[in-house]
């Protein structure tokens, strides 16, 4: 049964002293061995067995996503708050079982931590072939549909992946479908997601292909984002809510490089929507936020880590952040 709202926002207020917050900057400045040492020294990924070896930061980051999926299992003030966080999971691992089947690979590696179904009973059903056991009918048919692709003649790993991912989202737009909050959010990032799609597609109708159902921004409007000059792509979202996003992406288009400027949007997406309005939160909304921020922090440590053991300089750490 969920604990009451205000009991878990009182637990919150208690731990969010223990987020990194401005320290995070601070790594960035530093040398990789110190920041390791510091990110111990104040209980990031608690529990981890590291030796003190700064090449082990990823075993950090695993227990302290490890402790987050723990708090939300007993904290989620309802279904739809622990299958926002949780459900991906599901779906991330059976997809990962799936391409290891299809390969003669070992998974292990490749697998996030449990979410709402343990990834022993999904390789299970992977083994047998058989996934009557998988109680939602998104992950399930995702299995199914996805096992029948891998028995055709021409298998491709994008395609596995959108299939996937248009399952998840289908999942959590009906888990979500009573909780206001995570519905806007849900839009919003499908809307992004769609409109990268876009960008990283040679043409309309491939993007046609991996379009995810569910958001504002409607299959018609794709054609708008294959115009043949910038200004007129500009002109044609100019006061629409897409606009801010899909000037991110043509920045990147102009300067020659990925969309790596609308990803860094979108992965901090959540956080910086619940950051703009933190004195105004509500309800389960300071979970949601406190949640996000947990993420971020070990996507952002991840990126700090990876960089310093590579020799990047300051500037370039902290410019690929995530909701900072």
């Amino acid at each position: 049964m969920a604990l009451d709202v205000t009991y878990t926002n009182g637990v919150i207020a208690v731990r969010e002293k223990y987020l990194l917050g401005d320290a995070l900057l601070r790594l960035c400045e530093t040398d990789a061995a110190t920041a390791f040492r510091a990110l111990c020294e104040r209980g990031f990924g608690g529990g981890a067995e590291t030796a003190n070896d700064p090449f082990a930061y990823e075993k950090l980051i695993v227990k302290e996503e490890d402790n987050i999926d723990a708090f939300v299992r007993e904290y989620a003030p309802t279904r739809a708050e622990k299958a926002f966080f949780l459900a991906p999971n599901d779906f991330h691992n059976a997809k990962v079982l799936l391409k290891a089947k299809y390969l003669g690979a070992d998974p292990a590696l490749m697998l996030a931590a449990d979410g709402l179904v343990d990834k022993q009973s999904l390789q299970a059903c992977f083994e047998k072939e058989d996934f009557s056991a998988i109680e939602d009918v998104y992950l399930r048919t995702a299995c199914e549909e996805g096992l029948a692709y891998t028995k055709g003649e021409e298998v491709s790993g994008a395609v596995l992946g959108d299939l996937f991912e248009r399952k998840c989202r289908e999942h959590l737009a009906k888990a979500c479908r009573f909780n206001g909050t995570l519905k806007k959010l849900l839009q919003q990032k499908t809307d992004m997601q769609n409109i990268l799609i876009a960008f990283r597609c040679e043409d309309e109708e491939e993007a046609a292909t991996q379009f995810i159902h569910g958001g504002t921004f409607q299959e018609k409007d794709l054609s708008k984002l294959f115009l043949p000059d910038v200004e007129q792509i500009e002109d044609a979202f100019s006061g629409t809510k897409w606009q801010d996003f899909i000037n991110l992406c043509l920045k990147d288009k102009r300067e020659g490089r990925p969309p790596v400027l609308a990803e860094r949007k979108l992965d901090g997406f959540e956080t910086e929507y619940f950051y703009e309005r933190r004195f105004e939160l509500k309800n389960s909304q300071p979970f949601l936020y406190y949640i996000s921020r947990r993420k971020t922090e070990c996507a952002n440590v991840r990126i700090v880590m990876a960089c310093l053991l590579a020799g990047f300089g300051e500037a370039e750490i902290k410019k690929r952040l995530r909701g900072v």
